[in-house]
């Protein structure tokens, strides 16, 4: 089953189950097939990439599975390993041990099974392509914006607080990229970092302490769609919002709400619907004896109140 976030997605839902089985690991007709390992199914950056891999699926003739490993690095090397004894024709992973789900990626070639990553960029490997952000540089490119607003609009000054998600290696480049690009700036003081999991409770929770905790709070920095989901709920349950100004990745209702709002100022946004459309793509090509780039970058865009009426068609 699919669990979306309070911003309703009911008919992402109906669209992907259309063209997807979620959580499948028993595969018929696996010659047809392709499978997606995902990391969840409660973001929607997660949720919107399944929906790009499902819609070129069907529009090139092959099933896709999609199977939901609910933040757990284990399950996505289970899964991959019983989608090659079942015989899929292609994998596709967003990982969340880059270096841990290796092990599994090499069983799939050496069983003739080409492997599709995306987002989470695996370390050298058999893997056929790596398709997504650079997120280290996406984290400067947030990075840069977040400087720029405290340049012209905070004095230069401003003591910040990080939601991230220290299971995550590409939330953690995330950070580092974000990190290396501020530390230049007397005038930024990181107060404090924790660690909200990748998961939208435990960020508010994380969030909440932090907040709490440093009562002269005027910025933070969200890691991925739950940190700033998280962020942005525990800046309004304590009504904060006057004092805090809020960066990070992925939209949501949410977050579009905070840029109207005037508190949530920038927010790096990906494609991540183009990511599962690249991926499918890819194994189209390489499956067809054509040669793949290695890398397939979908970049990214700050989005602010400047921008953000492109993107509102996404959450109607």
């Amino acid at each position: 089953m699919m669990l979306f976030p309070r911003t309703g997605f009911a008919k992402l839902a109906a669209v992907l189950l259309l063209g997807a089985n979620i959580s499948a690991i028993n595969v018929a007709h696996a010659e047809d097939t392709y499978a997606m390992v995902q990391i969840n199914q409660q973001a929607l950056f997660f949720n919107l990439m399944n929906k790009g891999a499902a819609s070129a699926a069907k529009e090139t003739g092959h099933k896709l599975v999609i199977y939901n490993a609910n933040n757990k690095p284990v399950q996505q090397n289970n899964a991959i390993e019983n989608y090659i004894e079942q015989g899929v024709k292609g994998i596709l992973i967003d990982a969340i041990d880059v270096n841990g789900v290796m092990p599994a990626i090499e069983e799939a070639h050496k069983a003739h099974i080409p492997v599709v990553a995306i987002d989470g960029t695996l370390p050298k490997g058999p893997q056929i392509t790596q398709i997504g952000v650079n997120n280290y540089k996406g984290g400067t490119i947030i990075g840069d914006a977040f400087v720029d607003y405290v340049t012209s609009h905070m004095g230069g000054k401003s003591k910040l607080g990080i939601v991230g998600a220290l299971n995550s290696a590409v939330q953690i480049k995330r950070q580092k990229g974000f990190e290396d690009t501020i530390k230049a700036q007397p005038g930024i003081k990181v107060v404090g970092v924790v660690d909200g999991a990748n998961v939208q409770d435990k960020a508010m929770t994380a969030a909440e302490n932090l907040l709490m905790a440093n009562p002269d709070l005027t910025t933070i920095y969200a890691t991925g769609e739950p940190a700033l989901l998280g962020a942005i709920a525990a800046v309004e349950s304590q009504g904060r919002e006057k004092q805090v100004k809020v960066f990070g990745w992925d939209l949501s209702a949410e977050a579009v709400s905070g840029i109207d709002a005037g508190y949530v100022i920038g927010v790096l946004q990906q494609d991540p619907e183009q990511m599962g459309r690249e991926g499918v793509k890819t194994l189209n090509a390489y499956l067809a004896g054509k040669k793949v780039p290695a890398h397939i970058n979908v970049p990214p865009t700050v989005v602010t109140q400047a921008n953000v009426d492109s993107f509102r068609s996404l959450f109607n």
